[in-house]
């Protein structure tokens, strides 16, 4: 197997908690992304924190309207009547009873058929506390209405099999031959327990297969990404360390397949594209060298002021060749 350095790689971080945010000085930290073309130009949705509201909520950034996708050169989306806040998303009008207090982790873009409206639709679904941030979650999306991003009242999907515990996050959701196909986490950080599990459905939101699992507990897979590219797919996958046992595997890795298969056996044999560190992955092409990946992750690094937030998160990029 190749190792991650002998692979030219670039990385650059694109936000950092540690050093603020710019005029958006009333935002704590972002964490957590999913990049698509929206619109007019390349958008990041994320998920952060405001300094006086302890409330994670979903805001965005952007590349310039035309610019091609880049590891740099991203603008945090401000409040139109205070600079220093950043922009929600969405508000929580309807998703509150099941969203609220724990706040929306870990979002994903899709576009897809939605068969009730007859119609694409946008979504971005993402994970929901109700209580707590630590969980336990359940997944729902907000969705564009071509004007603005709307909140659901219930969530699309919630664990119902005994390796769940209760708990599913962690959404990387494409559309793919008529079905909206999801790849989860089930479990709990904080329980070193993360099992990667799979289900489809015709809406996304109702009519759910059996949940399967993708890989178990022991492989510690965090986040597995999956885009169409060239007539194939390909996945972005980390595997984690969130315990006190040291794994030689940590890290983000890729493989292809020629069909999103929940079935590993199906991928090729994963290729290990960074050192140990990163999660989150969002795997992107961009517009001017169809071999570079863009790799959008999530980073940390201790905070040395201390704080309510002993950790200073950071999105960052890695740009790499396509391995072969």
């Amino acid at each position: 197997m190749p190792r991650c350095d002998m692979l030219m790689e670039t990385h650059t971080t694109i936000f950092d908690a540690g050093k603020g945010y710019g005029p958006l000085t009333r935002l704590k930290t972002i964490v957590d992304c999913t990049v698509a073309k929206h619109q007019d130009r390349w958008r990041m949705f994320v998920c952060g924190v405001e300094t006086a509201v302890w409330e994670i909520h979903m805001f965005s950034a952007a590349l310039p309207e035309g610019a091609p996708l880049s590891a740099t050169g991203w603008l945090l989306t401000a409040d139109a009547d205070d600079p220093s806040r950043p922009a929600l998303l969405a508000g929580k009008t309807r998703s509150y009873t099941w969203d609220g207090k724990g706040g929306r982790h870990c979002p994903s873009y899709v576009k897809g058929w939605d068969p009730e409206m007859n119609d694409w639709v946008e979504r971005i679904y993402y994970a929901g506390a109700a209580q707590n941030f630590m969980g336990p979650y359940a997944i729902g999306y907000v969705q564009w209405d071509g004007t603005r991003w709307v909140d659901q009242s219930t969530p699309a999907f919630t664990a119902n099999e005994y390796w769940e515990r209760g708990s599913v996050y962690e959404p990387n959701v494409i559309y793919h031959d008529g079905k909206w196909k999801m790849w989860y986490v089930a479990g709990a950080n904080q329980d070193d327990y993360l099992v990667q599990g799979y289900s489809e459905s015709p809406d996304g939101c109702t009519g759910w297969s059996p949940h399967q699992i993708v890989f178990s507990a022991e492989e510690k897979v965090f986040d597995f990404c999956v885009i169409s590219a060239d007539g194939v797919f390909e996945a972005v996958f980390a595997r984690v360390n969130v315990g006190k046992t040291e794994l030689p595997k940590t890290g983000l890795w890729w493989c292809q397949a020629k069909e999103p298969s929940p079935n590993i056996k199906d991928w090729s044999e994963p290729v290990r594209i960074s050192s140990p560190g990163p999660w989150k992955p969002v795997l992107r092409y961009g517009e001017n060298a169809p071999q570079k990946m863009f790799v959008f992750y999530d980073g940390v690094y201790p905070n040395a002021a201390g704080g309510a937030i002993p950790l200073n998160f950071t999105l960052n990029c890695l740009e790499i060749d396509r391995p072969t």
